[in-house]
């Protein structure tokens, strides 16, 4: 979910009217990955983002993430609120609600339960390699965790593309590091979100559960869209690119200046 191509059909879609940029977060692909998991907590994933804003030229930018990249997108948003004008996120609760819900709600910590998993040295890595890769494969194909079960499924070509970028040789550990941070800079001293906010969220995703989505409004200072598609899965972005595509230009050619009281 962190690595460029899952914005294939996005990049597409909006370079007519904007610069669009795609990241590898650090570990992935090929950028850097250093092998220490204090390498990857959170205050540095969010410097990541705001340096390759500046080394692009840019001091302000619409963002958007999903998943983990969602979580660095609404803390980008919080610590750096000047450099975002608009903020958009795909199937990830501001990280306050995914924190305090997953305490109240032992069915959302079952469905969490990998990030537990993360933390072992090693032994994750492994699995996913086991059987050329086969749980990796599962997890974007399958019946319960898969892309596009009711929307565009991954062609071979794009498995390909995944499994050749996380099959080289520790291209698994810099992914996992992340997960292996998730507690670094939480709880939050500031929790209030100050621009305008569009949550995207797949109602049959299988790792969150999309009570968290309306939750998240309270937290968002500014004009918050909220839209949930019943049959769209948590690769939304992948799995309904056509609506995610229109629901993101209606956001951006909309005036939300107004506050919310």
């Amino acid at each position: 979910p962190f690595i460029r191509y899952s914005w294939r059909h996005q990049l597409r879609e909006f370079k007519s009217e904007y610069r669009v940029v795609a990241l590898d977060l650090r570990g992935y692909g090929e950028t850097d990955a250093p092998s220490h998991k204090e390498n990857y907590k959170l205050d540095c994933l969010i410097t990541d983002i705001k340096d390759i804003l500046e080394s692009l030229g840019y001091n302000k930018c619409v963002l958007i993430g999903h998943d983990w990249g969602g979580m660095i997108a609404w803390l980008v948003a919080i610590c750096y609120p000047e450099m975002v004008t608009k903020l958009i996120v795909v199937n990830f609760p501001h990280p306050s609600v995914f924190t305090e819900y997953i305490l109240r709600h032992p069915s959302q910590l079952i469905k969490s339960g990998y990030y537990f998993f993360f933390q072992m040295p090693w032994f994750p890595e492994f699995m996913f390699t086991v059987n050329d890769f086969k749980v990796l494969k599962s997890l974007f194909t399958s019946q319960d965790t898969g892309i596009g079960r009711k929307g565009c499924r991954l062609t071979a070509e794009d498995i390909e593309s995944y499994l050749y970028v996380f099959s080289q040789p520790g291209a698994l550990t810099g992914p996992i590091n992340h997960y292996r941070n998730i507690f670094s800079c939480l709880p939050l001293q500031h929790h209030e979100v100050v621009m305008p906010t569009l949550l995207l969220w797949g109602e049959r995703d299988a790792f969150m559960e999309v009570e968290m989505a309306e939750i998240t409004r309270i937290y968002v200072k500014n004009h918050f869209r909220l839209t949930i598609l019943s049959e769209a899965s948590h690769w939304l972005q992948q799995d309904q690119p056509d609506i995610v595509n229109k629901l993101i230009w209606t956001f951006l050619k909309e005036e939300t200046t107004r506050k919310r009281e």
